[in-house]
């Protein structure tokens, strides 16, 4: 089993803001910066409660930075009175909620195009170098997501799990909407390529980003992340993009439920750091 403290000399993520109520510093500059937008529902408060809980304790995991990870839950907007007020009370708490105004909360209804052409909007005076869009039952090992980027080019790239399942081909396809990644060049132009993308928004949002990308000629530099992304092992895998545990592992998605969630983060051994107190034990 590996764990999700990274050892020395290895690459691992910082976050600008708050996390667990400890501020992380960096140590030196960044590498690069990469926004992670989990496109989630206001509802699923226990989801990210957990997710905050899975990052936070990764990005304070190792004070030799290499990386500016910020991890932003996003929804539509806001349609019951208690998420009127639940939700501000998580902004003011936590301060990595983005609310959109111009989608209804439907992941294929054209969602994912309104983050990214919000992003290009929101960070443009201080851009980021990728942007990632991230399903809310998905477990990213930032360290090691963070080595994988650090090689990749800047600009026009396109990185992912390649679909169909059974392709390694990265320039086949699309990438898997549990979680791919944009250079900051590509997030612009999907905000800018209304000719390309208008008709092209609504279905499913991975081959929709895929489309958009094939129609416009964009995303050259395309790297596939397999073996090391894939769904979660069940006993009878239903297509190969599910697979055993791998040590290397960069994201396992479909962690539909809390035991999915206990099983996949026992594995990656993320309670190392637990130390022994009168105040708990655990049989």
């Amino acid at each position: 089993m590996s764990s999700c403290v990274p050892p020395p000399g290895t690459f691992t993520a910082a976050n600008g803001s708050t996390t667990l109520s400890t501020a992380i510093a960096y140590t030196r500059k960044p590498d690069f910066r990469l926004l992670i937008g989990i496109l989630t529902r206001a509802d699923v408060y226990e989801r990210r409660h957990l997710l905050r809980m899975v990052y936070g304790l990764q990005l304070a995991a190792d004070p030799a930075l290499a990386a500016q990870v910020d991890v932003r839950f996003v929804f539509c907007r806001l349609y019951k009175d208690d998420q009127r007020v639940l939700i501000p009370l998580e902004i003011l708490a936590h301060g990595d909620v983005i609310v959109l105004d111009g989608c209804e909360e439907n992941l294929n209804g054209g969602k994912t195009h309104t983050f990214f052409t919000a992003v290009a909007d929101l960070y443009a005076d201080a851009p980021y170098d990728y942007v990632m869009k991230a399903d809310d039952d998905i477990l990213i090992r930032l360290p090691a997501l963070v080595a994988s980027l650090g090689a990749m080019p800047r600009e026009d790239m396109y990185y992912g799990a390649t679909i169909p399942c059974n392709s390694m081909d990265p320039g086949r396809g699309y990438m898997s909407g549990m979680g791919y990644a944009l250079s900051w060049d590509l997030v612009q132009w999907v905000a800018g390529a209304g000719e390309v993308t208008r008709g092209r928004t609504v279905g499913p949002e991975d081959r929709m980003t895929g489309e958009w990308l094939r129609v416009g000629g964009k995303g050259k530099n395309r790297f596939n992340a397999k073996p090391a992304m894939y769904d979660y092992p069940l006993p009878v895998p239903v297509d190969q993009c599910s697979h055993e545990f791998v040590p290397d592992t960069i994201a396992v998605h479909r962690l539909k439920d809390n035991p999915r969630w206990a099983h996949a983060l026992g594995y990656f051994n993320f309670t190392a750091g637990l130390k022994p107190s009168k105040f708990y034990k655990f049989d």
